[in-house]
């Protein structure tokens, strides 16, 4: 006589071929099949992450795992070492992301011991997360502000996954906020006088060209910049000028200029508002693919955009004095609330806690804050 099957029974297992990896890329259709904010990122582009062609292979390495019950994916982890950042902090330090799990502490535990003693294997002592890969991409759990949906290239996850990283011993690294700016008020008059104040200096101001070699040239400038502006961000580690440029083209098409403005100074970039429509309003329609029927959708659903995410508000310091960041707030806010533009709010998102000098600008600004982020972190023993 058979023995009955336990319905609680699961297993984590290593992801190595194409039906592990299709369970892999399956795991978030189950688990947000309910949740009504949730926007599904495109499916080619979470696997591209783990093609061979990706430049993270270059400087990184990682593991996939997929825990499974019943023959149904029911969890899924990544854990990394991404070199950069072991140069960058001198310390061995690895990293978990991409995770997704229905609410089971057992599953979520398993995943990530499962990660933490590949991770071990590795020569590593401390394990941060959730980043995928490094913190350009998708990183952060969401611990507050779970009645929205996220914008456009922004985490959102259950409530249940710090619960269950906490449950499991993890302690929190840091915090990071999302402000709210409602378009319906006006600026105070300081951000138009910032504005004035920086045009009297020399400060050039024009939208972000979006076209053919004017668009290449400014991907390049703002590559520059950030290399410059953000290298001491927190747990972030440089991209190649190919990389940063690859990312750019692959949001070209989506920026309105408008909301992108830049400031020069004797034709060297100095600052940007790095601006870009939520097109997660209409990527919320396609389920995570542009086929031909997704593209309709995609096309159709984009009148609905009404809203935006400021990504980066940057200037060198040595502007700041010329009040470029304020003339910048002033040229993002206007372009975005001229006649013709359908944006009714923005988000500025995200701003690390510490971060005092953004975040007093951001406040000063009338941005409130509505969405918590954090990141994990925990010791290897």
């Amino acid at each position: 006589m058979n023995s009955p099957v336990d319905p609680t029974a699961f297993q984590v297992i290593l992801v190595t071929n194409a039906a592990e990896q299709k369970m892999f890329l399956d795991v978030p259709i189950m688990v947000y099949a309910h949740d009504r904010n949730w926007v599904s990122p495109l499916r080619s582009d979470v696997a591209k992450k783990f093609d061979s062609s990706n430049p993270f292979f270059q400087y990184g390495r990682l593991q996939q795992f997929v825990a499974i019950r019943e023959a149904k994916p029911i969890g899924r982890i990544v854990s990394a070492v991404n070199d950069r950042l072991v140069d960058r902090e001198g310390k061995n330090i690895g990293i978990f992301g991409f995770f997704e799990c229905v609410e089971d502490f057992e599953v979520a535990q398993a995943l990530l011991s499962a990660a933490s003693q590949w991770l071990r294997e590795q020569g590593m002592t401390e394990v941060r997360g959730p980043i995928d890969l490094s913190t350009h991409n998708n990183c952060l759990f969401l611990v507050d502000g779970f009645d929205s949906p996220p914008m456009v290239m922004m985490p959102y996850n259950p409530a249940y996954y710090p619960k269950f990283l906490e449950q499991d011993g993890w302690h929190k690294a840091k915090d990071a906020y999302a402000y709210d700016f409602p378009l319906d008020k006006p600026l105070s008059p300081e951000f138009e006088k910032g504005y004035k104040i920086a045009c009297k200096s020399g400060v050039n101001f024009r939208p972000l060209r979006t076209k053919g070699e004017g668009f290449e040239q400014d991907a390049i400038g703002l590559y520059n910049l950030f290399t410059k502006a953000f290298s001491d961000n927190w747990s972030s580690t440089p991209r190649t000028q190919s990389e940063f440029l690859d990312e750019a083209k692959s949001l070209q098409s989506l920026v309105d200029p408008d909301v992108f403005p830049i400031a020069e100074y004797n034709g060297e970039m100095i600052g940007f508002w790095m601006g870009l429509p939520d097109y997660n309003i209409p990527l919320k329609h396609v389920n995570g693919s542009l086929n031909w029927l997704g593209i309709i959708k995609f096309l159709w659903h984009r009148r609905q955009i009404d809203q935006g995410r400021v990504i980066a508000i940057c200037s060198l310091p040595e502007f700041r004095r010329k009040m470029v960041p304020l003339a910048l707030i002033y040229l993002g806010m206007s372009g975005g609330i001229q006649k013709g533009k359908p944006y009714r709010r923005a988000e500025l998102s995200w701003v690390y806690e510490d971060n005092a000098a953004s975040r007093k600008l951001i406040e000063a600004s009338g941005g409130k804050i509505y969405k918590t982020y954090r990141m994990y972190e925990k010791t290897l023993v």
